[in-house]
């Protein structure tokens, strides 16, 4: 029985368990969005979900923790200036994971991952419009 356990073990010891999270999170955070494997895109959600909400606290603890995860001055300053302000208004499920068929030699299920856009404004656009539509007939 599996009680009390969380993650996925993905047939790896912990080290390359590890490892494999932090460079997807690696490629994410560059990227903006990645295709993977369907089990593996929802277990880095919660590694890439951590990570933006570290960059949302821009204090110097925070970027360390940061970098101790990307490992890169670059990735941690695009992370600062770029991704994390965009979700200021925003308490986490920063990601979106998208199926996106089977692979074709193993059949494996295969997803893309990408953040979310504040699309949120446009969506009511396209509401408000169909509403007004409504209206007038």
């Amino acid at each position: 029985m599996r009680h009390r356990l969380q993650g996925r073990k993905f047939g790896r010891e912990t080290d390359a368990r590890r490892l494999m999270m932090r460079n997807l999170v690696k490629s994410m955070v560059e990227h903006g969005q990645i295709h993977t494997t369907l089990a593996k895109a929802k277990e880095m959600r919660r590694f890439v979900d951590r990570v933006v909400t570290y960059g949302k606290n821009d204090t110097v603890h925070s970027r360390r923790l940061a970098y101790s995860v990307l490992g890169d001055r670059d990735l941690v300053k695009k992370l600062f200036d770029e991704i994390a302000p965009s979700f200021a208004s925003r308490n986490g499920g920063y990601t979106r994971v998208i199926k996106a068929g089977f692979r074709r030699g193993d059949n494996a299920p295969m997803a893309i991952i990408q953040f979310v856009e504040e699309s949120a404004s446009t969506t009511n656009k396209k509401h408000d419009a169909i509403k007004a539509e409504d209206l007038n007939k």
